[in-house]
């Protein structure tokens, strides 16, 4: 993975985390951290961070579970949609 450094600052790592992409501000936050390690916000940040990515519930994953299950039912209705108009075609 080529990581784009350009973007990787304290307020897109905010960002990232305020539209709940922990996993992408955890990452920003770790980059900083090796670029300047002694500064306390950022440490201050990451253990927020890594802090609620520890405390997901099992609701999340059953959020999560249902969405996947709702997306394979549409590509399987998508599927047989697809055979159908195949079909059609071939039986012109």
């Amino acid at each position: 993975m080529i990581k784009n450094d350009v973007f990787y600052t304290r307020t897109m790592a905010k960002v990232y985390a305020d539209q709940g992409n922990l996993l992408k501000a955890a990452e920003i936050y770790r980059y900083l951290l090796e670029c300047e390690p002694e500064r306390r916000d950022l440490k201050d940040a990451l253990s927020e961070i890594e802090g609620k990515l520890n405390e997901k519930s099992p609701d999340d994953l059953i959020k999560l579970f249902n969405r996947w299950m709702d997306l394979l039912l549409k590509y399987h209705n998508v599927r047989k949609l697809m055979r159908f108009r195949n079909y059609l075609k071939d039986i012109r």
